[in-house]
């Protein structure tokens, strides 16, 4: 097989493995769109049980009814199907990896989804009644909070996002030093600088009151912890690779 079949293979492997990762996402949509607006008053419980006795979130425009319980179905099927769409992504570079590669990469990928999912159950359970209790307790006198379901979903969602992406700290760490970027000592010697990284993303992500930046600075401090010990556990069993 000459370079130019090889090349139109791998081209026709992964149109397949984008089409099947595309029809799961679909087929989660079409399960889930029926309880779309279910899964948006799911979504905005953690909001709905700090507001005072009368106050409702809102629509402020005319189609915001429809479509922004609708953009929660479809962020609820991709997370529904993301192990679905990461299987295809294994499958699509498998063939290519040598066996120590494929048992370092397949245990990455899932510990990387299983953290992503830690890190938004997280936000929503832990953070977010903080964040909303601190808002709706800081209110001024005369001010009702009646929030726009889609800023709501806006603010939320990059929350969700930011805090499931922080959860995979402890993947990258590893990953720089099973690759030989970074050796364990230099993440050691960084950990002053890693810990006030951590509190300036916490003030960044999150509203400007200490509580909640801290509910994501020393978590983020703990995970990187965590990477460090894990990293050592595996330079203890494993060669770690060296860089030129």
């Amino acid at each position: 097989m000459t370079t130019s079949d090889t090349f139109i293979s791998h081209l026709i492997e992964l149109r397949t493995r984008l089409i099947r990762a595309l029809v799961g996402m679909l087929i989660a949509f079409i399960c889930l769109f029926p309880f779309a607006n279910r899964l948006y008053t799911l979504l905005a419980q953690p909001l709905i049980a700090k507001l005072p006795a009368g106050a409702h979130i809102i629509a402020t425009a005319v189609t915001t009814p429809f479509f922004v319980p609708m953009k929660v179905a479809m962020l609820a099927a991709l997370l529904i199907s993301l192990p679905h769409t990461l299987y295809q992504f294994w499958k699509f570079i498998a063939p290519g990896l040598y066996p120590h590669e494929r048992r370092f990469i397949l245990p990455m990928v899932v510990a990387s989804t299983v953290l992503f999912f830690i890190g938004m159950s997280f936000a929503y359970f832990l953070v977010f009644p903080v964040i909303f209790g601190f808002i709706v307790s800081t209110t001024p006198q005369g001010v009702q909070v009646m929030t726009d379901i889609g800023n709501y979903l806006d603010f939320v969602s990059s929350l969700l996002i930011a805090f499931g992406v922080a959860f995979e700290v402890p993947i990258l760490v590893v990953a720089l030093v099973k690759f030989g970027w970074v050796s364990l000592q230099q993440l050691k010697d960084a950990r002053p600088y890693a810990i006030v990284g951590a509190f300036v993303i916490g003030a960044i992500f999150t509203p400007p009151d200490v509580v909640s930046q801290t509910m994501l600075a020393v978590p983020l401090w703990i995970l990187y912890e965590a990477g460090v010990f894990v990293s050592s556990f595996i330079a203890k069993t494993e060669p770690i690779a060296k860089t030129d």
